[in-house]
């Protein structure tokens, strides 16, 4: 059998996923990255994206995560701002998420008029969120800015 590590999916609402699992594809806030057993401990923030789990049965499981954070030591735990199976995000899920996203940049241009950062960061937020619809194959929103 191959090696695995105890993986923890949870967001503020609920435990999504408890398992042992074989590897772990994070949409990493400095880039996506695979997680697998023995991997060199570390954090990192993750962005808007698709979680993809192949669990040690060998079965795909994927999630739609808003952002959060991600650490790997013995296993990997990750806590996720918002994270939803796959099979639960549908059009209008999609679509409020990407409206929170509007919000959250509109609010940074306005708080952070002389500052890019913040903008720049509020502006990859809303990016990432309405490239998920993509990738998912739902209808991209596109953003009304």
């Amino acid at each position: 059998m191959a090696e695995t590590m105890n993986f923890d999916l949870v967001s503020p609402e609920r435990r999504l996923l408890q398992e042992e699992v074989a590897s772990v594809q994070i949409p990493g806030a400095d880039g996506d990255m695979t997680a697998m057993p023995n991997h060199a401990p570390l954090i990192t923030t993750l962005r808007p994206g698709i979680l993809t789990v192949e669990t040690a049965k060998g079965e795909t499981k994927q999630f739609v995560v808003t952002g959060g954070f991600a650490e790997l030591g013995e296993g990997l735990s990750v806590l996720a701002e918002r994270a939803l199976p796959r099979e639960e995000m549908d059009q209008q899920t999609y679509e409020d998420l990407v409206s929170e996203a509007e919000e959250k940049y509109r609010k940074a241009k306005e708080s952070f008029e002389n500052e890019p950062g913040p903008v720049d960061d509020a502006a990859k937020l809303l990016a990432d969120m309405v490239a998920v619809g993509g990738h998912i194959g739902l209808s991209e929103k596109q953003p009304n800015l």
